[in-house]
């Protein structure tokens, strides 16, 4: 009798995102093959198949890609040219480059919802530090914010310009020809994640609307659904992120980052076409993780329930602290609290990397903050009891 046959996964990025994606597969019994960094990064200490390599490379690209049934990332970083080889040589890539391209390039994602009539910030590209005064000027003046289009991330590549001279600075320190997206300033009132996951077969949902709380360009909490958001409001957002995940041709999860208005209008800041941040608190405040329903998504599996299991959900990210003993700072954490979930991604302690979460849940979302927050900074050290 010939031994059962696992849906084969490859997956290329070895950070925390793929380590998360990886405890999902085992229940799905899908296998999984890690394309890593290196052979101590986060997913590389618990997959099984790890091949360490340069996913820049097309021939180590390609030669991962041999014997897996699909191919999905932890990161957008990828060249879409070696991906379209991969799909020119039969290879299924969720998601494809077509769509992963407006996760890259911030110029073609504003060129396209733009399009499309998705809400977007007002925006030009811009090659000169003229064209950026120009750009300032027919808003009425400063700030601005100015995003380099490729590579940014974690409030990397994003310069708030508040003069002439800030932008003359700015394309000083650039290398030349490198594009940029000058957006207008907007003055929001808070940060909105909303998630949602696209099979292959069309089928599509949404998880609630987070809010996201930003500290330094870093997200260091979520709270799901948000706060004294109405029903209708959040409606709109998730109709806003399946419609995005629909025209651009999205399979797997899409994170739509948000930024909401004072008048309580949103427009998009932000694409993210893989697990996002924001949907951590879904490992243990939903019925179906967003790991999960990517993994199902990417398979072309029934997708998942994402309704929460609890009135609120608090995320709260651990950032490098004083503590380099993580494991053992969970015992204060768990003594303390009973219902407290925590997830240590296995790397190692410098300031401010995530190098974990944790997440609290119940009825009474100041409690459940507070649960949060403690537990967060204790394993960051800014609390000893």
């Amino acid at each position: 009798m010939s031994e059962p046959r696992s849906f084969v996964v490859g997956i290329i990025g070895g950070g925390q995102l793929a380590r998360m994606m990886y405890a999902a597969s085992v229940s799905l019994g899908i296998t999984v093959r890690l394309l890593a960094e290196g052979p101590e990064v986060s997913a590389a200490q618990v997959v099984r198949d790890v091949t360490v390599g340069d996913y820049t490379d097309p021939e180590t690209v390609r030669t991962f890609a041999e014997g897996c049934d699909v191919i999905t990332f932890d990161h957008e970083h990828v060249p879409t040219s070696i991906l379209h080889d991969l799909e020119a040589a039969g290879v299924q890539v969720r998601p494809g480059p077509d769509a992963l391209v407006h996760a890259q390039d911030k110029a073609v994602m504003r060129r396209r919802l733009s399009e499309a009539g998705v809400p977007c910030p007002a925006w030009r590209v811009v090659a000169h530090a003229s064209e950026l005064q120009a750009f300032a000027a027919d808003l009425g003046g400063y700030p601005v914010v100015a995003k380099a289009a490729r590579g940014g991330y974690d409030g990397k590549g994003v310069w708030k310009i508040d003069s002439d001279a800030d932008a003359v600075e700015l394309f000083e320190g650039i290398t030349d020809g490198v594009p940029v997206v000058a957006e207008e300033f907007v003055d929001f009132a808070r940060e909105l994640s909303a998630l949602v996951v696209r099979s292959p077969s069309g089928q599509a949902v949404a998880y609630p609307v987070s809010e996201s709380v930003q500290t330094g360009g870093i997200c260091t909490e979520t709270v799901t659904p948000a706060p004294e958001l109405t029903e209708e409001q959040a409606m709109a957002a998730q109709k806003l992120a399946l419609g995005v995940a629909q025209e651009l041709g999205v399979v797997g999860m899409l994170a739509v980052e948000l930024m909401q208005r004072r008048d309580g209008s949103v427009v998009v800041n932000e694409l993210a076409m893989r697990p996002h941040n924001t949907g951590h608190w879904t490992i243990d405040g939903s019925h179906t993780s967003q790991f999960e329903n990517h993994l199902r998504a990417v398979v072309d599996l029934p997708l998942g329930d994402p309704t929460p299991r609890a009135r609120w959900t608090v995320m709260a990210n651990v950032l490098g602290g004083s503590v380099a003993d993580l494991p053992s700072a969970l015992l204060h954490c768990f003594a303390r609290d009973r219902r407290l979930r925590a997830e240590l991604y296995g790397k190692e302690v410098r300031p401010g990397r995530k190098v974990g979460h944790v997440n609290a849940f119940g009825d009474d979302l100041d409690e459940v903050r507070r649960r949060a927050r403690h537990a967060a900074d204790y394993l960051m050290g800014i609390e000893e009891a």
